[in-house]
């Protein structure tokens, strides 16, 4: 018989919705329960792609003997990370506090009044690898809570104050914006570079799209030919291994290596967007073909797996199928031959596919060979090599589309879309396809229509977001994310589409993030403290206000509203996003450059800032304005906002300006003075 989980509309939720478990969702019906009963809560965090969380549930929610000791001892609430970033990040804290790591599934004991008293992450159904099996575990906190209450409740309250003073801005180090942070900032991220592999850090290996976007915009100031050596390093090395699905496009989450050979094989939305705008990046300052490869194959692979048809983008891929990592993705031997015939050698020597195997007794593809190598060994040109590797890969992937997929957690995230429709945005102007810009706007269209409150609630003054949309519901307060992430996303169609709606919409966004999520309080010497918090001031009140500064999977949500805010003021000219986006980097400078690839986002954002961006306004028809278009598009220029239309009501960058003689004509402005206007693109790249 199903538990209360039936209910819900989270794939991870409903994962558990057959446990013998008495599982509650996080919400007041259990937390009154636990007053009234006076039980502990044990609270499990995980996500529907999670590959521990299913050994978990496996081992012990599925177990009877395991579920009547939660169910006699506890209230057990199961929250789904994704649909609620505030207790996943409250409770995390609390966990690395406890134990110094954490993870998912994330495990947390707590009092009725939700203070966290005991923690980890995965624990095993018998004891092995130092820790205590998960019913030991259950029968030692019964234990405590009943006869130790006084020793549990103190424990909680040195937790709760770790957790409440969780903030590495301070109000009294703030310090102006300067070059110097970005300096030693990047000095930092090199000396931690792997020059061998690319990347940061040892096993497991992550991607970090905003270390590499911080790079990327270096590179763009000074051309500096090692920053370049980096960024080429590791795109190349991330997107010919393993963590690259070398059929089907997009990258799986991290490398369980150093190598970027063998993936935890979970695909993730919010990789593939940030991952895809990076590699359009590198193609717009090196024009390598790769590059662009890479970036259509990963977008391509969202279009054809990830889109709902009405237009949102779904959330993850599990790393599991038919129970086993990885199994949908991996080859044998004698499938490759059986598949391929007489390409199949050429397809192994390109693919690393060998009878030694390099996982579990079967093969992980990766670029194991250049094209010269390969037709050097098979005795044709590069060429040729070329179109029968692009043949087999469409007959390989055809044969894999047969077996049977791995899980899709189909619910809709607002932010995790608006770093989706951002990629397709951009990636719609540079490469000039329809097809793309044809899905960013119906995600646009989709999210501001599904994913907005009753229209009773809607307004300019107050636009507000719900999180999360699944089967026609959506539901749970926005957070600052949601809001950053999509207004964000919305910029970058504004200056594919230059629609003045999709401007007004992000400006509308950040109007309500400046109202409901920035930090008025005041710290010591009651200098006003800046920066937003994670959730609105109208929120579920928890046992703190999370305010995560640094960027984790997902950049920062203070970091992207920021970013936001920077690109309005260019427009705009309105001081209050200026001012607010200021306050919150002073904060920070000294975490800026001690620990840069932790505030990665944020870096990119001060780039920005001290880049003094030029503010491009171009009328005039568009068949005549198309030329100025094209040279302000033909590069990567970070440092840049483009209007174009004649909508000078609600674009203010556009106020004013007239075409000169006829003509279709451009402004340029920076650092508060203009240059006089052009009508010939020439002029225009001269001023660029």
């Amino acid at each position: 018989m199903p538990n209360r989980l039936i209910q819900e509309t989270s794939p991870y939720l409903l994962q558990h919705a057959h446990n013998p478990v008495d599982w509650y969702a996080w919400g007041d019906d259990a937390l009154q329960k636990a007053k009234r009963e006076d039980k502990p809560i044990f609270l499990s965090i995980g996500y529907a792609a999670c590959h521990w969380c299913h050994v978990m549930e496996h081992e012990s929610f599925e177990d009877d003997e395991t579920a009547a000791l939660l169910n006699r001892d506890f209230v057990a609430i199961k929250v789904d990370r994704e649909e609620r970033p505030d207790l996943d990040s409250i409770y995390m804290s609390a966990v690395v506090a406890m134990t110094g790591q954490g993870g998912w599934p994330m495990s947390v004991f707590l009092m009725p009044d939700g203070t966290p008293f005991y923690g980890g992450t995965y624990f095993p159904n018998a004891p092995r690898h130092g820790l205590p099996s998960f019913q030991q575990l259950l029968n030692s906190i019964a234990d405590a809570w009943k006869n130790r209450r006084e020793q549990v409740q103190s424990g909680g309250a040195r937790i709760l104050q770790a957790v409440q003073q969780n903030d590495v801005a301070r109000a009294d180090e703030r310090a102006p914006l300067a070059r110097a942070t970005l300096d030693r900032a990047l000095a930092g991220i090199q000396r931690g570079f792997d020059w061998t592999q690319g990347g940061w850090g040892n096993a497991p290996k992550f991607p970090q799209p905003m270390t590499l976007e911080f790079l990327i915009r270096a590179y763009t100031q000074n051309h500096d030919e090692l920053i370049l050596k980096m960024l080429r390093l590791t795109l190349n090395k991330m997107a010919r291994g393993g963590m690259y699905d070398q059929l089907g496009g997009g990258f799986h989450r991290y490398a369980t290596d150093a190598i970027w050979l063998v993936p935890h094989f979970e695909k993730m939305l919010y990789d593939n967007a940030q991952l895809a705008r990076i590699y359009l990046h590198a193609w717009q300052i090196t024009r390598d073909d790769f590059f662009r490869r890479i970036t259509e194959e990963t977008l391509d692979y969202v279009a054809r797996e990830m889109l709902h048809a009405q237009g949102g983008f779904f959330s993850t891929q599990d790393a599991d199928s038919e129970g086993d990592e990885g199994k949908f993705f991996v080859w044998t031997l004698d499938e490759m031959r059986a598949a391929l015939g007489a390409d199949a050698a050429l397809v192994m020597d390109a693919y690393g596919v060998s009878g030694g195997a390099n996982f579990e007794g079967k093969n992980i593809l990766f670029a194991a060979r250049e094209l010269d190598v390969l037709a050097a060994l098979h005795k044709t040109t590069q060429s040729e090599i070329e179109t029968r590797l692009a043949a087999a890969r469409q007959k390989l992937l055809a044969l894999r589309a047969q077996r049977v997929k791995p899980a899709r957690d189909e619910k809709i995230l607002a932010g995790w879309n608006g770093l989706m429709l951002a990629a397709f945005a951009e990636a719609a102007r540079v490469f000039k396809r329809d097809d793309y810009r044809a899905i960013a706007e119906r995600n646009a269209e989709f999210i501001m229509r599904e994913m907005r409150p009753s229209t009773a609630l809607r307004s300019a003054q107050d636009a507000r977001l719900l999180r999360s949309w699944k089967d026609g519901v959506a539901k749970l307060n926005g957070y600052l994310e949601d809001y950053a992430n999509l207004a964000e996303g919305l910029l970058a169609l504004y200056e594919t589409t230059f629609e003045p709606r999709w401007f007004i919409a992000a400006r509308e966004l950040a109007d309500t993030m400046l109202a409901h999520f920035a930090d008025p309080s005041a710290g010591s010497g009651q200098v006003p403290r800046g920066g937003f918090f994670d959730t609105s001031d109208d929120h579920e009140t928890l046992i703190t206000r999370p305010k995560d500064l640094q960027d984790n999977a997902t950049p920062s949500g203070s970091a992207m509203a920021v970013t936001v805010l920077l690109k309005l003021a260019a427009y705009t000219g309105d001081a209050r996003y200026a001012d607010a986006a200021s306050r919150a980097l002073e904060m920070l400078q000294p975490a800026l450059a001690q620990h840069p690839t932790a505030f990665a986002q944020w870096l990119c954002a001060l780039d920005f800032a001290l880049g003094v961006p030029k503010e491009i306004a171009i009328v005039g028809a568009r068949a005549d304005a198309q030329k100025f278009l094209d040279v302000v598009f033909a590069e990567y220029r970070p440092h840049q906002v483009v209007a174009f239309g004649d909508d000078g009501a609600a674009i203010p960058l556009l106020r004013d300006r007239v075409e000169i003689g006829g003509k279709a004509t451009a402004y340029v402005c920076q650092n508060f003075a203009c240059q006089l206007p052009v009508t010939e693109a020439d002029a225009l790249a001269g001023l660029l």
